[in-house]
């Protein structure tokens, strides 16, 4: 009898699965970085569900049938905007108005920067005809991301009130940390300010004018598009004048013309990454993706001076 007993409640589990919490708000969060941050503000309260996740490219982005229902489910939708994340425009259209869904390029006290234009800096091809482009790599810059945790502690706050104060403790936690990292940060690239360097696309203004760095144009406008003959004559002709000796790609591409641009130079190829590809999502990612931007820029540069 004893043993009948045991072996129920040992199954009890699979018979009756626990149901989750009714007070757990669902929180959705477009690329990890901005996911990083708002699980920083959750922690200890539930975990935001990440739409694009691994080497996924953010400018040709499909949401699958399940991400479209956690978009229906959710309390609240963290992007960073259209210009940004414009496959989200249509479904978050379709979305009820109890959804709340927050564009952090629009929060007030974001510090944006116009998109560049002119040498060796090309706007998206779809962006050329827009007027007031403005650049939305916003989470570069951690003067930004305090603006961006702030808003994220506000908007949990209104639709989760039971949790109020954990949000705004944890907010007020991640903004003293994102502050000391804006010192490390500084610190450690002060070195390195005044060496020219060139990127694959456009994506670190806010990281290179919160730090001054000396960043010269990047060779496509967007990552999926292939330089043509002429873009890569000018690539080389601007290494050779300027004595550039880093070009810096991302982890999801490697383009064969790269071998073309180093043909004949000294040219060295680091690695940057704006969206912490290859990094496990959760609150620590942020921090760990700025350490690692400024640590590649860092060494690849100082052999350069």
């Amino acid at each position: 009898m004893l043993r009948t007993i045991a072996r129920f409640i040992l199954w009890l589990p699979l018979l009756f699965p626990p149901v989750a919490n009714a007070s757990t708000p669902v929180v959705v969060a477009s690329i990890p970085p901005l996911h990083s941050l708002v699980a920083g503000v959750m922690e200890g309260i539930a975990e935001p569900i990440l739409l694009i996740k691994g080497n996924a490219s953010v400018h040709a982005y499909s949401l699958r049938p399940s991400q479209v229902r956690a978009l229906h489910r959710a309390q609240a939708v963290f992007r960073i905007g259209s210009n940004l994340e414009r496959f989200l425009d249509k479904p978050l259209a379709a979305l009820s108005r109890e959804v709340r869904v927050v564009n952090l390029m629009e929060w007030p006290g974001i510090r944006l920067l116009p998109g560049r234009s002119g040498g060796l800096w090309q706007r998206p091809a779809h962006q050329h005809g827009e007027h007031g482009y403005q650049d939305p790599h916003i989470w570069l810059d951690p003067r930004n991301a305090e603006v961006m945790v702030t808003a994220i502690v506000a908007v949990l706050s209104e639709k989760d009130p039971e949790h109020t104060a954990r949000y705004h403790a944890n907010g007020e936690r991640l903004r003293e940390t994102l502050r000391r990292l804006d010192r490390e940060l500084d610190t450690t690239l002060a070195p390195v300010r005044k060496v020219p360097y060139l990127v694959f696309h456009d994506a670190y203004q806010y990281f290179e004018s919160r730090y001054g760095l000396h960043a010269l144009g990047a060779v496509v406008a967007t990552p999926e598009r292939t330089p043509g003959a002429r873009r890569l004559r000018q690539v080389r002709k601007l290494i050779r004048e300027r004595a550039i000796r880093c070009l810096f790609r991302e982890p999801q591409f490697t383009p064969a013309w790269l071998d073309l641009l180093r043909e004949g130079t000294p040219l060295r190829i680091g690695t940057l990454d704006p969206l912490g590809a290859d990094l496990p999502p959760g609150p620590d990612l942020y921090f760990t993706l700025m350490r690692r931007l400024a640590a590649s820029l860092t060494q690849c540069l100082k052999q350069a001076r």
